[in-house]
């Protein structure tokens, strides 16, 4: 073949026309992605007007990420362009949610200033599987509820119940704000000491058979009492001054204070709210305000009544 006719190009001049750089027309050259159609009597290769139009697909294919390996099969016909997409978009979701969770957790050390150690037990926390993730939370609400007498044993399985109306699951495609709030979750749920917290204000939350709810049970529950509290904060009433005792006569009527005010501690000492909170941020939901500031003016008067 003449490599001198218009139609016939070199390397060089098919580098030219593609603005592509000799040295990767060569190597998918030898690799079979733009194979010469020909050779010049000094034994170069030669390309034509279709091998350009070769070349331009095998860019296109190259820049969405596809291995050179499944351009072949896709120019050989082996394989339908579809099917090597349809798998490479399962493959780039599973790169996007990969570095999702590498940036949540660089944030989350960004702004913690994390030891190495506590920013190796972060990653495995943000990549733990769905099973191992629910293997955790299993195990904080096996901890927390199990274990129970038999005559109280229902009756806590349905506050049980209710509590995992708050259940941890985080989403299949997280964004980092969920990641974050899931490695904290997961190191609260771990902790020790959050689990014998929890449990106690439990315990002080659970129906006695033959016998109403404790007094402050539904404090948690009714997030019309904390508006209430929300209110009075913003009209500028002092927890410890008359008009809070008004308050509380209106909340409580003449239930136990003493019992409310157990309650109450115990799911402060406890970080109910802040438990609440975080596992709406890991399931994307729009969560009531913190109402911490709240329940704390609320003890405040409680402890201010007792001691009138």
């Amino acid at each position: 073949m003449d490599d001198e006719r218009p139609e016939v190009l070199t390397i060089g001049r098919l580098a030219h026309r593609t603005g592509l750089p000799v040295r990767t027309l060569r190597f998918w050259s030898d690799e079979g992605a733009v194979p010469p159609v020909g050779r010049s009597a000094g034994g170069y290769r030669l390309y034509d007007a279709g091998s350009v139009a070769r070349v331009e697909l095998v860019r296109t294919l190259r820049e969405l990420g596809l291995g050179l390996d499944d351009v072949c099969r896709v120019l050989s016909g082996r394989t339908a362009v579809a099917e090597v997409a349809d798998a490479h978009v399962a493959a780039l979701d599973a790169q996007i949610r990969s570095l999702k969770v590498s940036r949540a957790v660089l944030s989350t050390v960004a702004k913690r200033g994390s030891t190495v150690e506590e920013t190796t037990l972060m990653n495995r926390l943000a990549r733990l599987s769905a099973a191992e993730r629910t293997q955790i939370i299993d195990e904080f609400t096996e901890e927390v509820f199990g274990g129970l007498d038999d005559p109280r044993l229902r009756l806590r399985l349905r506050l049980r119940d209710r509590m995992r109306v708050f259940s941890i699951e985080l989403p299949h495609d997280p964004t980092p704000e969920q990641v974050d709030a899931w490695i904290e979750l997961a190191e609260l749920v771990r902790d020790a000491g959050f689990r014998a917290r929890l449990r106690t204000w439990m315990e002080l939350n659970t129906p006695v058979p033959g016998q109403g709810r404790p007094p402050g049970a539904s404090l948690w529950w009714a997030r019309q009492i904390v508006q209430t509290v929300a209110e009075v904060r913003k009209g500028g009433v002092a927890p410890e001054g008359p008009a809070a005792a008004e308050v509380l006569s209106e909340l409580f009527g003449d239930a136990d204070r003493a019992a409310v005010l157990r309650s109450l501690e115990a799911g402060i000492k406890a970080g109910a709210e802040h438990y609440r909170r975080l596992v709406a941020r890991v399931r994307g939901q729009n969560s009531s305000p913190d109402a911490t500031e709240e329940l704390e003016w609320l003890a405040r008067a409680l402890r201010a009544a007792d001691q009138t």
